[in-house]
Formats: C-alpha cells, sequence, structure tokens
C-alpha cells in the first residue's frame, strides 16, 4: 500500500519556520493504530488524515502520542495543500472533525479559518507543582475545559520575557500550559507546552489561540489581534472574534511531498 504524505509549514511565510504538520490523503480510512503508527513515525507534532466526502473532507488529527479533538497548525497546512496543489479551483474547503465543520477560505495571501472559541472557566490558584514544573509563578492562572483528556491551564505573565525564558520541567508536569504575555510588537505572544499530549512545546498552536484570543480580546477591548507564538521556530497568528468563534488567519509554505509505503 502506497500513501501520499505531505509535510507543509503552517502559520509562517518562510520555509524552516512555523509549525510543521504531515499530512496524508487516504481514499478510505485505515485502522486507528495504523494511524497512530504512522503519526509516531513522522514524529511531528500532527500528522492529519483525510478522506473525501463529495464535496467536503473528513479530517482527524493524531500527535506522536494520541488523536486529539482540534488542531490549528495541520488544519491549515491540510488547507493549504488542497486549496493551492490538489484542487486550486475551490474557493474554501470545510473539514468535517471532532470539533465540527470547520471552514477554511482564501482571505488575500492567507487563509482563513473558522474555529470555536474555547473560553477558560474562572480564575483560580494553578496547583503549586504544576508552577514549580514551569520555573516561574504567573500572575493569573486560568483551568480550561480538560482536552485530549489532559488536564490544560492558561497562565498569565507579566511580559514577554517572562514567556521567553520559561524551561519548563516535562518530566514533573501533570498537565498542558498556555503561557502567554503581552507583545512588543504584537498584541500578545504565547508558548504552549503539551506534554500531556506527547508533545513537550508545539512551535506554533492554532487551537490554544481558540482560548488566547477571547482572553486577550477582552482584556484589550479588541476584537482583531496580532499574535506570535515565541518558541525557537516561532509563527504569527492573526485572530478575529465572531461571536462564539474565532477566525485564525496564517500563511503556509510547502516543504515536501512523497509516499509510505505499507505493507499492511
Amino acid at each position: 500500500m502506497r500513501i501520499p504524505i505531505y509535510q507543509i509549514d503552517a502559520f509562517t511565510d518562510a520555509p524552516f519556520g512555523g509549525n510543521p504538520a504531515a499530512i496524508c490523503p487516504l481514499d478510505a480510512w485505515l485502522a486507528d493504530d495504523v494511524l497512530q503508527a504512522i503519526a509516531l513515525e513522522n514524529n511531528l507534532s500532527e500528522t492529519a488524515f483525510y478522506v473525501a466526502q463529495g464535496d467536503r473532507y473528513h479530517l482527524r488529527w493524531f500527535t506522536p502520542a494520541m488523536e486529539v479533538e482540534l488542531c490549528g497548525h495541520a488544519t491549515l497546512a491540510t488547507a493549504h495543500l488542497i486549496l493551492n496543489r490538489l484542487s486550486p479551483a475551490l474557493p474554501r474547503v470545510t473539514f468535517e472533525t471532532r470539533s465540527g465543520a470547520l471552514v477554511v477560505q482564501r482571505v488575500g495571501d492567507k487563509l482563513a479559518m473558522d474555529f470555536p472559541g474555547l473560553a477558560t472557566e474562572a480564575p483560580m490558584q494553578a496547583p503549586s507543582d504544576l508552577i514549580a514544573a514551569l520555573g516561574t509563578a504567573p500572575r493569573e492562572s486560568y483551568p480550561i475545559r480538560k482536552m485530549h483528556n489532559a488536564p490544560y491551564w492558561l497562565f498569565v505573565y507579566e511580559t514577554e520575557a517572562q514567556v521567553a525564558a520559561l524551561t519548563p520541567n516535562f518530566i514533573t508536569m501533570e498537565a498542558n500550559v498556555i503561557a502567554t504575555a503581552p507583545g512588543q510588537k504584537v498584541d500578545f505572544v504565547s508558548r504552549f507546552f503539551a506534554p500531556m499530549s506527547g508533545i513537550n512545546e508545539d512551535p506554533v498552536t492554532g487551537s490554544a489561540h481558540c482560548t488566547l484570543a477571547p482572553y486577550w480580546g477582552e482584556r484589550l477591548g479588541k476584537t482583531e489581534l496580532a499574535a506570535r507564538q515565541i518558541s525557537a521556530r516561532g509563527g504569527e497568528v492573526g485572530c478575529c472574534l465572531n461571536g462564539d468563534r474565532v477566525i485564525l488567519t496564517g500563511k503556509c509554505v510547502f516543504y515536501m511531498a512523497g509516499e509510505i509505503e505499507l505493507s499492511v
């Protein structure tokens, strides 16, 4: 069996930036353990698999450790593949996912994704062992509803420098954490640590901005925000609040096309 595979850098306009995602178009679904094994072999934050269903696409995302219910950068990369390489005549693409229908369309030289907003819960003190694992206490901490069978927290810091300087102890971290602060050149910056999902630090995380955009939008009194994830690779995410939805915009760079050969 031969399966096409593509690798695309998402949320960047330059190669080797943003977040690399693998994309595998399928004629029909393979067994879940095979999909998971491919994602582990790829060893990227996410591998996206999709099957065309009429004029829509059934899309699933796997980290090296598990299937997840929402992923931004691999959705952006998959849309880039379809709209720019495989079906360039399409004006938009609709994905059916575990998080409902997600529409991606061209907006100038970028792609815009219509995602659900993921609000935080009321602020509360984070567990002391989690704060110790991050190394620096946040000014504010907010639990986020459990995703991917893991606890999530939003940690808000005073400065971009504090977020940049974080060196978490991933061995002792028992939650996934979005760390954020006001940006020096953008509205806000962030980093995302997800050891509970098999990813110590994700380079650029679209789904995290489904929480970050509503938080910073309310705090700054804005509906349109510019964000940067300040991982080692780094990437830019445009955010627009639209009711209970968040429109995330970004660019992609095509990196690789190939084939997987399986004897299954």
